[in-house]
């Protein structure tokens, strides 16, 4: 008997016998809901879906619910109802956004839930988000265009502390793995409740960079983005649970944690001395020495960069920070003391404003953070201290960090 007389023996048999051959198997996961072979369910409706006049339609498939919310973080809080269709869709389209990039979410029957018709989902600590960009004039530098574009990667440091690999982000600039050039280094430090992925997923980092450095209006750097929760050695979708937290404090405005002690700093210090710029000064092309190291944070992260970046005036020429509660509107930090983190203020200020090469400070104008960033500004500035003051419209958000990044980046390494 022949192979193919077998083979026709077998198929037979089989078709006999009630048994399911490969091809039945490969044809039952072919078909869609209807039965049909070959064919796939609905891909949802899109949504997101931006007018030239910056309206927002949003739209969900969910015949059975009976109560649809959209809340994004252009509205303050407030959700809005959308509009069930014949159809069993759900639809809602807003009045006219701010260029820029907002973030969303879907309740359905109470239940949070993402949108499935948008395919830009963003982390900001625990929780997950859509996002959706307005473009605009406003918003130029969070578009991505024909221009060249950096390299975000995670890689892992050895960690002295924890006796463990902690992970980092790294920007690299366009054309870093084809050149021999050298390049500055950011240290950039994410808020309470974040982690290393923050900047990149919700601060749009490598795009605002990219247009910039395209533009000529930023010096091509490297940025380093540590996770700043010492504890772990990832984000936790990646290094697992959390143990013992850190008593970190200010995450949040009005302060959820305990005041953060000094010793904590100190901690902050000799990870990022002793293990994390070592690890980059070793595996990155970089420019050696203090004026070509920057660090900077956000909330929480911004009074790492304070407490650090001015103790180690050594090490950094450059110091930034947005948002943090270190100088009060927070009862997370313990009473904020000039004196002890920016020692010799006082002393000879003309050495002092020629070591540190810039200092950063911003906030947003609703953020209840902002007196307090006024007073500390006002009261350096009578000290002769030099540093520039930036304020933008919002709270304690996103944008403003975004827009605060976007101007302390030109004034690097200058």
């Amino acid at each position: 008997m022949t192979l193919i007389q077998i083979a026709v023996v077998i198929a037979v048999f089989a078709a006999t016998c009630g048994a399911r051959t490969p091809l039945d198997r490969l044809q039952e996961e072919r078909r869609g809901r209807s039965g049909t072979v070959g064919e796939q369910p609905a891909p949802p409706p899109r949504s997101a879906e931006v007018s030239a006049h910056g309206r927002v339609t949003f739209r969900l498939v969910a015949p059975k619910a009976t109560e649809v919310v959209l809340n994004g973080n252009w509205q303050g809080g407030r959700g809005v109802a959308m509009t069930k269709q014949a159809s069993g869709n759900w639809t809602v389209t807003t009045g006219p956004l701010d260029p820029g990039v907002w973030n969303y979410t879907f309740s359905v029957n109470g239940v949070t839930t993402l949108d499935t018709g948008n395919y830009n989902v963003v982390r900001d600590g625990r929780r997950y988000m859509n996002s959706v960009l307005v473009p605009g004039a406003a918003a130029a530098l969070l578009q991505t265009g024909k221009i060249p574009h950096g390299t975000v990667s995670a890689v892992w440091y050895p960690s002295s502390a924890l006796q463990a690999g902690r992970r980092t982000l790294v920007y690299t600039p366009a054309g870093y793995e084809g050149s021999k050039y050298r390049y500055p280094v950011l240290y950039l430090f994410h808020g309470g409740g974040g982690d290393e992925e923050a900047w990149s997923s919700m601060g749009n980092v490598n795009v605002i960079l990219d247009n910039l450095i395209a533009q000529g209006k930023a010096m091509p750097m490297i940025v380093v983005m540590p996770n700043a929760n010492w504890n772990e050695t990832a984000a936790l979708d990646v290094g697992g649970p959390r143990g013992a937290p850190v008593a970190w404090g200010g995450g949040q405005p009005g302060g959820r944690h305990p005041a953060i002690p000094v010793q904590d700093y100190d901690r902050a210090e000799k990870e990022i001395v002793s293990n994390i710029i070592p690890f980059v000064e070793k595996n990155y092309r970089v420019q050696p020495g203090r004026e070509n190291r920057a660090i900077a944070g956000l909330s929480m992260g911004g009074g790492i960069a304070i407490n650090v970046g001015l103790k180690r005036r050594d090490t950094f020429a450059t110091v930034a920070q947005f948002s943090s509660g270190l100088f009060g509107g927070s009862p997370g930090y313990a009473p904020f003391e000039i004196e002890k983190i920016f020692p010799g203020h006082g002393g000879d200020r003309a050495a002092t404003n020629k070591k540190l090469k810039l200092l950063f400070f911003s906030c947003g104008t609703e953020d209840p953070r902002m007196p307090f960033h006024r007073k500390v500004v006002e009261d350096l500035r009578a000290r002769s201290v030099n540093l520039t003051f930036k304020e933008y419209a919002g709270s304690h958000e996103w944008k403003v960090w975004r827009d605060s990044l976007a101007d302390l980046a030109p004034m690097l390494f200058r």
